[in-house]
């Protein structure tokens, strides 16, 4: 059993679920949250819609961080690049950047399968 404050992440560029043990790092993984993000809307000015949606994917990427309180280990799983995103901004983030992460690829899971799997990936 690991004393590290251990999470997983299913995302996409819209969705994602937050697993970790709760506040106390014990026990088993359960679903700490879901967090959405709807996108830019369509606008005649390409820079803005640019804007909007990169202010959008930042605050997307903080309200998912902020399920996540001093962890030590992340396993970050899901399609597209958003993963790879999200790493980097907690590379960038002090309060993350010590934090050991890895990655894969996989489809949209239900909320047990994600348990599952991360459960499997950290023992």
């Amino acid at each position: 059993m690991s004393d590290k404050k251990q999470f997983g992440v299913w995302m996409d560029n819209h969705h994602a679920t937050v697993v970790g043990k709760g506040t106390l790092g014990e026990g088993d993984f359960v679903v700490l949250g879901h967090v959405t993000n709807d996108g830019a809307s369509p606008n005649s000015s390409e820079k803005s819609f640019n804007n909007e949606n990169i202010a959008l994917t930042h605050k997307f990427f903080k309200e998912i961080a902020a399920l996540m309180q001093n962890v030590d280990e992340i396993h970050l799983t899901g399609t597209g690049d958003a993963q790879e995103q999200f790493m980097k901004f907690l590379a960038d983030t002090p309060q993350y950047k010590n934090a050991a992460s890895s990655e894969s690829t996989s489809n949209k899971m239900s909320d047990e399968k994600l348990i599952e799997m991360i459960t499997l990936h950290f023992n």
